[in-house]
């Protein structure tokens, strides 16, 4: 890294995500000196289902913070003070006593619960739990696993999401921060605290779970071979971290109820602190990195996940689904509303605003004219339209309007599809410098605790402190005004087509599709 080395703490922060591990060492001003990163295999043992072997969720993390601590100095290593861990969410795992698994864990993006979601989800779930009936929970998955696998749940000593198994890695304990453990949807979230009720959903008990630790409290100290292996000389304590949503917005210093964090990544994910608990019919309900705060969070699994698949299916293929200037080019010219054009962006079902987990992609109005520039433009404005709707959805819920809105995430990085983006939104969109947003987030939890930003640890004080920010994309409101008629078709679309997605998912399963 090119980073000016600059005097004070460092510390150690960690992003562990679906596809890779990343640690990053990190000043109190937001520089990052070091970077270290190691892959996670994915397994997809039949349709709908995704797995990791948490065994790589300790192995990459152990690989990626050694590969970073090996870029210091002596007198840096000296220097690391504390470390923080930011976990992928809802993705958990089945472990004995001694951190074994006893099978791989299913992860957020698995699929396979549909039927528990519509047997288990209702309103009094989501009021309790703050998370809407959709397959991402690991609620929904454990209950799969109660009524298929019973034997693995009923053998767990513990069962516990991707931060409580590296915690308990790195320092032998077994426990886990409450902005992490809320993942698994099984939280009574206005008291912060597992809920029988929804363990007894689950089939998991109270003794199976962690132990609670408030975000941004000091767990306990990293195992004294485990930092000396990584070449680091001193103590070093590691603090309760949040999952990486939340630590997004950390690392974007969007800490006050009217700041937003927008993440333009495989999923699109928008969010803002809240300092009261609220469920709504729009968002999530997350404990937030803030302690004593939550985080309101719209999501889409379809984000830059389905601007890939169509490069990699439908592209060309000597891209291997990697971006394409002369696609982006055709999709420029093909023009607002892409020539009719409307898209569903639905592979992944429909989170924020429908909530609906048999709900299928679709695009409408094709004619003999279009090409692969319209079809292309459409995705991209489906995954706009369908933003702007949740943004606004979520301050009509609040009552409070957003006025800076913080993006992050590769989509940001297609300049055509960052101005769409900021058109239908119709506000300003002020890039985040830093790629490993979400690590950014963990340094400054880590860093909070240190000193460097005032003798009493404040979390929102260095988000502010080590938070830097880019260029900012201002929206023609022209363009929203399009932008906003063609969201009430694709709306429309959505509520015509509803009542059909059972049936396709139906046809689906009997065919084997």
């Amino acid at each position: 890294m090119n980073a000016v080395r600059s005097d004070g703490p460092l510390v150690i922060a960690v992003d562990t995500s679906t596809t890779a591990t990343k640690a990053i060492v990190v000043d109190p001003s937001g520089a990052v000196l070091a970077l270290g990163t190691s892959e996670i295999p994915l397994y997809t043992p039949a349709m709908n289902f995704y797995e990791h072997d948490p065994r790589d969720w300790w192995r990459t993390t152990n690989e990626a913070v050694g590969s970073a601590v090996a870029e210091l100095t002596p007198q840096e290593k000296e220097r690391v003070s504390a470390m923080c861990v930011t976990p992928q969410r809802q993705s958990f795992g089945l472990f004995s006593a001694d951190g074994t698994p006893i099978r791989r864990g299913p992860l957020w993006l698995d699929g396979r619960a549909v039927e528990q979601v519509q047997r288990y989800g209702s309103e009094d779930v989501h009021r309790l739990s703050g998370m809407l009936p959709d397959v991402t929970p690991s609620l929904y998955k454990m209950a799969w696993l109660k009524e298929h696998e019973p034997e693995n749940l009923t053998a767990a000593d513990k069962v516990v999401g991707v931060h409580g198994y590296v915690v308990f890695c790195l320092t032998g304990r077994w426990l886990d921060s409450t902005a992490t453990a809320d993942s698994l949807g099984l939280f009574d979230m206005a008291r912060m605290e597992f809920s029988d009720t929804l363990l007894d959903i689950a089939g998991v008990t109270i003794d199976q779970m962690a132990g609670l630790v408030g975000p941004g409290e000091i767990i306990a100290d990293i195992r004294p071979e485990i930092a000396a292996g990584w070449g680091l000389p001193g103590t070093i304590p590691l603090v309760a971290g949040c999952g990486d949503g939340q630590a997004a917005g950390l690392g974007a210093a969007a800490v006050g109820p009217d700041e937003a964090y927008l993440n333009m990544g495989t999923a699109i994910v928008a969010g803002v602190h809240s300092p009261t608990y609220r469920h709504g019919m729009v968002y999530r309900t997350d404990a937030a990195g803030l302690p004593g705060h939550y985080v309101l969070e719209v999501v889409q699994n379809s984000g830059a996940y389905l601007a890939g698949w169509f490069r990699e299916n439908l592209g060309d293929p000597a891209l291997g689904g990697r971006p394409d200037p002369a696609l982006e080019k055709a999709a420029e010219e093909a023009g607002i509303g892409a020539g009719g054009l409307v898209t569903l962006p639905y592979w992944n079902a429909v989170q924020s605003p429908f909530w609906d987990p048999v709900a299928r992609g679709g695009i409408v109005g094709f004619g003999g004219g279009h090409g692969r520039g319209h079809v292309y433009r459409s995705i991209l404005e489906g995954l706009c339209l369908e933003t702007a709707r949740n943004v606004r959805g979520m301050e009509a819920d609040t009552g409070t309007p957003i006025t800076t809105v913080r993006v992050m995430g590769g989509g940001q990085r297609s300049p055509l599809w960052r101005q769409m983006m900021t058109d239908a939104i119709g506000a300003p969109l002020t890039g985040c410098e830093e790629e490993e947003i979400s690590a950014l987030g963990a340094a400054v939890m880590a860093m909070s605790v240190t000193g460097a930003h005032g003798t009493i640890p404040d979390i929102a004080t260095s988000a502010r402190a080590m938070a830097r920010f880019g260029d900012v994309s201002e929206p023609d409101m022209a363009a929203h005004e399009r932008y906003a008629e063609i969201g009430e078709i694709q709306g429309e679309l959505y509520a015509r087509l509803r009542d059909l997605f059972p049936r396709l998912a139906a046809f689906s399963e009997t065919n084997g599709s």
